[in-house]
C-alpha cells in the first residue's frame, strides 16, 4: 500500500528573492531614514523622541507577545523595529508618547501578534494601528493644530485641508517641487517626496518591494484624479497635487507593498495598487476623511485574498 501525503500550503506570499527577513527590514529601515532623518531636522528634538519611543516600544511589545504566548524570541528579525518606524513616519512630531506607546501595542500585539506574528497578518499593522488612534483620538492629528507653535519659512497649512474645504484654487500656491522637497506640514516622515521616491526606488531595484503595486497604486490616484479634475477643475485639485501630499508616497512604497496582506502575481497585484489608489482619491474627494490613503490601504488588504485568485488563462490552454 502507498501512503498519500496531503500537503496543505497556506496563502500566499510565496515570492522568494533570496534574502532574510531581516537582511529585508534593515534594508526598509535604512530606506525610510532618507525621509525621515529630514523629518526630524524640519521638527527638532521632538520628532526624534516619538520616533525612539515608536521602535522602542514596538520591540518591547513583540518581546511580551513572545513571553506571553511562548514563542521563540523573534525582535532578532527586525520587523518589530520596522512596524514601529512605519508608524512613527506617519505621526505628528507633537504626539503625545501615550498614543505612540498604545498605537505600536496595536500594531504588534493587535495587527501582528494575535494572528500568529509575521507573515500571518492579513493587515498592515502599521495602517491598522494608526487607524485605530486616529479614530480614537482624532485631535492629536489635527496637523494644523499639532504643529502650530512650529516656526516654518513656507505656508504652513496641511494641503488636504485646504484641498477639502476650498476646492483647487486654495492649494494653486503649493507648487509641486515644494511638496518634494517637504515644504508642507504633515507625518514625520511622510512629506520629505524626495526621500520617500529614493528610498522606494532602492527597495524596487533590490527586490524588496513589487514595482508593480507602488507603480499601480500611483497611477490609480493620478488617473483617479485627472478625472475628478476633469469634471470640476474649480472644485477637485489635479493629480499633481494629490501624488505628493498627504500620506501618498509612503503609502505607495511602504504601506501598501507590506508582504502578508499584498497580492504575489502580476494581474492582481496591478489590480490591487490601481484600486487602492483609486478609493484613496474618492475617500479624498467625497468622502468625510481629509486623507483616505491609509482607509484604501486597509480595504485593499481585505479583498487581497479574492483579488490574489485571479489567473489569466494560458493561451492555448482548454476549459
Amino acid at each position: 500500500m502507498f501512503s498519500t501525503l496531503k500537503l496543505t500550503v497556506s496563502h500566499a506570499p510565496f515570492w522568494h528573492i533570496g534574502s532574510s527577513t531581516s537582511s529585508k527590514s534593515r534594508n526598509i529601515l535604512l530606506a525610510s531614514l532618507l525621509a525621515v532623518v529630514p523629518g526630524c531636522y524640519q521638527y527638532g528634538q521632538a520628532a526624534v523622541g516619538v520616533v525612539t519611543i515608536a521602535i522602542a516600544s514596538a520591540i518591547i511589545w513583540e518581546l511580551l507577545i513572545n513571553f506571553i504566548s511562548r514563542r521563540p524570541i523573534s525582535v532578532g528579525d527586525g520587523n518589530a523595529a520596522l512596524v514601529g518606524m512605519i508608524f512613527a513616519m506617519m505621526l505628528p512630531a507633537t504626539t503625545p508618547w501615550w498614543a505612540v506607546v498604545t498605537g505600536t501595542f496595536f500594531a504588534v500585539v493587535i495587527g501582528k501578534g494575535i494572528f500568529g506574528g509575521i507573515g500571518a497578518n492579513p493587515f498592515n499593522p502599521a495602517v491598522l494601528a494608526m487607524t485605530i488612534v486616529m479614530l480614537s483620538w482624532s485631535h492629536l492629528f489635527d496637523f494644523n493644530a499639532a504643529l502650530l507653535n512650529y516656526q516654518f519659512d513656507f505656508n504652513a497649512v496641511y494641503p488636504l485641508v485646504l484641498s477639502k474645504a476650498f476646492g483647487a484654487p486654495a492649494v494653486e500656491s503649493f507648487a509641486v517641487m515644494d511638496l518634494l522637497k517637504g515644504k508642507q506640514i504633515g507625518g514625520i516622515g511622510s512629506t520629505f517626496g524626495i526621500g520617500l521616491i529614493l528610498g522606494g526606488v532602492y527597495l524596487m531595484l533590490r527586490g524588496y518591494i513589487r514595482w508593480e503595486i507602488s507603480v499601480s497604486f500611483l497611477a490609480g490616484i493620478f488617473a483617479a484624479a485627472l478625472g475628478f479634475n476633469f469634471l470640476n477643475p474649480e472644485l477637485y485639485a489635479g493629480p499633481g497635487f494629490h501624488l505628493f501630499t498627504g500620506y501618498t508616497l509612503i503609502g505607495a512604497f511602504f504601506l501598501a507593498t507590506e508582504d502578508s496582506s499584498s497580492p504575489v502575481n502580476f494581474i492582481p497585484m496591478l489590480i490591487y495598487g490601481l484600486l487602492g489608489g483609486a478609493l484613496t482619491i474618492l475617500i479624498r474627494n467625497i468622502g468625510t476623511h481629509i486623507d483616505g490613503v491609509l482607509y484604501a490601504i486597509l480595504i485593499i488588504n481585505l479583498v487581497n485574498p479574492i483579488v490574489d485568485k485571479i489567473r489569466p488563462k494560458a493561451i492555448g490552454k482548454g476549459v
